[in-house]
């Protein structure tokens, strides 16, 4: 069985990875030229590290990594709002919870990758996909085709070729705000301890992510209606009118970033779709499922994709749509799930009324975390062999 990648991201590297280590012929097409480093950082959660144990890499993201212990929430002019022990988390689940770059986790998914003999092949753009018979072939821009046994669609979120054939419409959902993010580094111990810090205030946010004492990612996010043209040179200058009367550790970090690291995000999600198939083709990661980044779980759901859609595909003699059947059953409703979550949470947090935003976050200050905690860890454990 050869099965074709579309999509050399987070997910499509995880799938190629778990369906190489159990016996199948996998190769991966990318349409840009070199690994994309798009993106600043990822919080590999509990089940996600227990997938990357699986793709055997949890030691080489243990060593370039920080193991977080504690998310804290605060307001815009530094008050706590209340604090989530994510070392309990962790207990509770059996795996750590690790904050690494995008970069550096995608580097060490391509080496695997490459170290199990999978070829990746870079500036292959995917044209279309055509029906022949009872399943489609690939067509790239440059007039290269391919005819696999399986196709699968991880090529992302926006304008997924993929996703336009299984569902017909691809076009993702404006969620109405902007991420600005970025990366920062210090030569001082900037962060104490490895804590995620995420100030609210009316209609914006912003959050850090320690990956050391020196390094960190993070995410600064506003209210917008429109969709407008991005210009690097302002996005300094933006950040600092926005948050120049926040806490001086966002100033700092704004201030010290480097500007080639900075990225203006419009923020997209997808609406849940029940069927991730069609023919031989089968949707995984963003182009199946696209939860906001305040779910949290974008990357950690594209990696549970790949573990589990390996093991459909190795366990099960049945037919290709039986097996595409099952993978989908198994992951719809905890996706859809975390995407409803995600747009309840950025609802809550982009919300332009002061008045509802000072009840919010007098609840967070009453929020039972303990009982969160419990509450996150049962439910991403769900679908894997996690006891809680």
């Amino acid at each position: 069985m050869k099965i074709a990648i579309l999509g050399g991201g987070i997910g499509g590297l995880s799938a190629a990875i778990a369906l190489k280590q159990k016996g199948f012929d996998v190769e991966v097409y990318e349409r840009h030229s070199q690994m994309s480093e798009i993106g600043a950082g990822i919080v590999c959660w509990p089940n996600a590290s227990f997938v990357l144990q699986q793709l055997g890499v949890l030691k080489h993201v243990e060593s370039v990594s920080g193991l977080l212990t504690k998310m804290k929430r605060f307001s815009s002019n530094g008050e706590v709002l209340g604090a989530l022990d994510i070392s309990a988390l962790n207990q509770l689940m059996s795996y750590p919870s690790y904050s690494i770059y995008r970069k550096d986790l995608m580097a060490i998914l391509t080496q695997r990758l490459l170290s199990l003999g999978i070829k990746i092949h870079y500036q292959h753009n995917v044209e279309t996909l055509t029906k022949f018979g009872v399943k489609a072939s690939v067509q790239f821009t440059h007039g290269k085709s391919i005819s696999p046994d399986v196709i699968v669609g991880a090529d992302g979120r926006m304008l997924s070729i993929t996703r336009k054939y299984v569902n017909k419409n691809n076009a993702p959902v404006y969620q109405g705000f902007i991420n600005w993010i970025g990366t920062y580094e210090s030569s001082q111990n900037t962060f104490s301890e490895l804590i995620v810090s995420d100030y609210w205030g009316v209609g914006q946010r912003f959050g850090i992510v320690p990956v050391s004492k020196t390094k960190a990612y993070w995410a600064g996010g506003v209210i917008a209606k429109h969709i407008e043209k991005t210009n690097p040179d302002t996005y300094k200058p933006d950040l600092k009118s926005l948050f120049n009367t926040w806490p001086d550790i966002i100033n700092q970090i704004i201030d010290e970033s480097p500007s080639s690291s900075i990225n203006k995000i419009y923020v997209h999600d997808h609406d849940p779709i029940n069927h991730w198939h069609k023919d031989n083709v089968i949707l995984m990661g963003d182009a199946a499922h696209s939860p906001l980044p305040t779910s949290g779980q974008g990357a950690c759901q594209a990696l549970e994709d790949a573990w589990h859609f390996a093991n459909c595909l190795a366990e099960n003699n049945a037919n290709l749509a039986e097996i595409f059947k099952q993978f989908t059953a198994l992951r719809l409703s905890k996706t859809s799930g975390i995407t409803m979550a995600g747009r309840q949470l950025a609802s809550s947090i982009f919300n332009a009324s002061a008045e509802y935003c000072q009840q919010r976050n007098i609840a967070s200050q009453n929020t039972d975390y303990n009982a969160a905690v419990v509450g996150m860890a049962k439910s991403w454990s769900s679908g894997l062999p996690l006891s809680v």
